[in-house]
């Protein structure tokens, strides 16, 4: 049974678990869909219809905040632990190379000499034996408002048939771009992952681990793009945070 965070349902699950909840589906020949919403994914759901729908059709859904956890244990409804995709990008990879199988990975950032994806791609074909990289794709700004470019590269990826499909666009748009691929590879499993590629490339920094397990990534991230951070972590983000735990904590009380 999902764990319901204001009005939106998680799957109480470890990382180790979602990996074995795919490893066993691909194996029954069933696809599906992850979704890691975090603290700014959720307030949005919150008021938009259309970002429900884009979580409720996914398979696994996992919390990837640890305000949400807070919250979850907050309820007496706890979720396990903190989901993020841009850990589960590299033990997916991991479980999908013990199985000899084949990701597809769309995102990064584009480059004349190689891509974001491309240099992701080679580094977890390296750290996880046995996978096969069955194709990488960084698309230009914008192009999901642009038909034909958009049809290219899912064109690329159904003729591909891959295992896995990562979707590092940010959300929603990976989220729409996966729905566009679903019908055609439904065998499949999609992990929008949003950074993740852009980490694994080594072109942006994660945060310290010990910023991860405290619920310090947001400063992480704001310290290294203020500009465009701030209003969202701190007009935002934060202050919604602090009533869902707010509300949390009420809600046990009575």
């Amino acid at each position: 049974m999902r764990v319901v965070l204001d009005g939106t349902g998680f799957d109480p699950v470890t990382e180790s678990q979602v990996v074995t909840h795919v490893r066993h589906a691909l194996e029954r020949g069933e696809g599906g869909r992850i979704v890691t919403p975090n603290v700014d994914i959720l307030r949005q759901a919150r008021t938009s219809p259309e970002v429900r729908d884009l979580l409720s059709v996914a398979e696994l859904v996992v919390a990837d905040g640890m305000p949400l956890v807070w919250a979850s244990r907050l309820a007496r409804t706890p979720v396990p632990e903190r989901v993020a995709g841009s850990s589960l990008i590299w033990s997916l990879s991991s479980g999908a190379g013990d199985d000899g199988r084949s990701v597809f990975l769309i995102g990064g950032a584009p480059d004349n000499a190689s891509n974001g994806a491309e240099r992701a791609a080679s580094r977890l074909a390296a750290a996880c034996p046995g996978l096969r990289i069955a194709g990488c794709a960084s698309p230009g700004f914008g192009f999901e408002r642009r038909p034909a470019e958009l049809a290219a590269i899912c064109r690329e990826v159904v003729e591909a048939k891959p295992d896995l499909v990562y979707v590092g666009l940010g959300f929603p748009k990976q989220e729409w771009v996966i729905s566009a691929l679903t019908d055609y590879l439904p065998f499949t499993w999609f992990l929008g992952c949003g950074a993740a590629i852009n980490f694994v490339a080594g072109d942006a920094r994660r945060a310290p681990g010990w910023m991860q397990r405290s619920g310090l990534e947001w400063v992480h991230r704001l310290a290294g793009e203020p500009g465009r951070m701030a209003r969202r972590y701190l007009g935002h983000d934060a202050p919604y945070a602090m009533r869902l735990l707010v509300g949390a904590m009420v809600g046990r009380v009575r």
